[in-house]
């Protein structure tokens, strides 16, 4: 894969005109990355009516097992939880409630995540929200050397450690599918 740093690195050596693009598709999720110093890459897709994890797994060419999804939940007024589980799998809401030390938790609904989280569906990314919230990544994420999740838009996927995932969100690893 390439690092989308070493693609701005050869365009600024070569004073490409486009340098001033790349810089502004940065995601507040990438530039969180680039500030811990975290390695990633960068995958990029096109966009198109398609936007489910599934579509999005054989769009950047990567198994379903590896390819994750953002979902974020409440247990009522300011209290959300993100959830990052393999695109193929559902979540459930009642482990996600024992993990989460909430008696219930329900999705929240589309229309409240951009202004909960800073980010669109089929673009929401663990990474980079307009808040920390409590994140829990499915535990066989702790088994894989990289996964996927979306950096922030549709049409960008950040593969990284599970473990790096893990420390930048102060996340946990908890058994979160049916």
């Amino acid at each position: 894969m390439i690092n989308y740093r070493i693609i701005l690195l050869i365009s600024i050596q070569k004073g490409c005109d486009d340098v001033g693009k790349q810089k502004s598709s940065k995601t507040n999720a990438v530039r969180l990355l680039d500030q811990q110093k975290i390695d990633y890459d960068l995958l990029e897709y096109e966009v198109d009516e398609h936007i489910d994890g599934i579509s999005v797994a054989s769009k950047i060419g990567y198994s379903v097992s590896y390819v994750y999804k953002t979902l974020v939940t409440t247990s009522g007024p300011g209290k959300f939880f993100v959830f990052v589980i393999p695109v193929s799998n559902e979540l459930d809401l009642k482990k996600c409630a024992k993990v989460a030390g909430e008696k219930k938790v329900e999705m929240i609904h589309v229309n409240e995540l951009l202004s909960t989280t800073g980010y669109i569906r089929g673009g929401c990314s663990p990474l980079g929200m307009k808040k920390l919230f409590p994140t829990f990544i499915d535990e066989g994420a702790s088994e894989l050397d990289t996964i996927i999740v979306s950096a922030g838009k549709r049409g960008m996927q950040i593969k990284l450690a599970p473990n790096d995932l893990l420390s930048v969100t102060r996340g946990k690893f908890a058994d979160l599918i049916k």
